[in-house]
């Protein structure tokens, strides 16, 4: 069985830096793709920024050039460098990882952290 736990979340002022980890045991294949999504009270869950094994990488706009996505296979973990945070910034951040195949609604293997809380204050 796959587990992903999240950790290096926090209180921070705005301004301020914090770095998230992702580590996973289990059962992983080499081939796969991480990434860092959250959740803000009352929205919907959203993807932040994702890594594939080789280290092609994508943010969601409001991110860009504030956050830094990086992994390292050989251990397993993923990492999420946060920058110049922003009380917008604010939410549940967890990580998922997936392979295989895509049947239009969900990949064949797909799991998750249980989250950890990112709170900016202004």
């Amino acid at each position: 069985q796959v587990q992903l736990v999240e950790s290096g979340g926090g209180l921070v002022q705005a301004g301020g830096s914090l770095r998230l980890s992702c580590a996973a045991s289990g059962s992983i294949p080499s081939i796969n793709v991480m990434g860092w999504y959250r959740q803000a009270p009352g929205k919907q869950r959203e993807l932040v920024a994702g890594i594939a094994s080789r280290g092609v990488t994508n943010y969601v706009d409001s991110v860009k050039g504030r956050f830094i996505i990086s992994r390292d296979n050989a251990k397993n973990t993923m990492y999420l460098q946060m920058n110049s945070l922003k009380p917008e910034d604010t939410a549940v951040y967890y990580c998922r990882v997936y392979w295989g195949r895509y049947d239009y609604t969900q990949y064949e293997y797909d799991y998750w952290g249980q989250g950890t809380q990112v709170t900016v204050s202004s």
